[in-house]
């Protein structure tokens, strides 16, 4: 962890503050490109949005599919104030990004909060590949 880590991390951390701060779940993220410049910055607006996918990691996630170009986003560095969820880290993984810093890790979120996350559904599957399978059989 550099000096410049933790400065960026600072910034997130202040993200996160301004998200609570506006009513908003108390996490923020922000890019820095290939130069040390910061790309985009983000905080939490689930609540504001009425959007459960308005998560700072994959606002930046999105933002950094949208606008870099693979190379860029392989050499970009995500900061964010608490380790992504794992909505985020599928959205993450996606966006080609180089790298991922985090303030705080998942286990200290949850030690801290008690906060154990959502349940998940009943997954039912696979069935009918025969036609399942006709969309994909080529694409990839």
């Amino acid at each position: 962890m550099t000096p410049e880590d933790e400065r960026f991390l600072r910034r997130a951390i202040e993200l996160a503050k301004h998200g609570r701060e506006t009513g908003e779940a108390p996490f923020g993220s922000l890019l820095v490109g290939p130069d040390g410049q910061v790309l985009a910055e983000a905080w939490n607006t689930v609540l504001g949005d009425k959007d459960i996918s308005a998560h700072p990691e994959l606002k930046m996630a999105r933002w950094a599919a949208r606008e870099l170009d693979a190379e860029t986003a392989a050499k970009t560095t995500m900061y964010t104030s608490t380790q992504p969820c794992a909505m985020c880290a599928g959205g993450l993984a996606r966006s080609g990004l180089g790298r991922v810093v985090y303030a705080l890790s998942a286990e200290q979120f949850v030690e801290l909060t008690g906060f154990q996350g959502f349940p998940e559904p009943r997954q039912e599957g696979p069935a009918l590949l025969d036609e399942a399978r006709v969309p994909i059989d080529g694409y990839y």
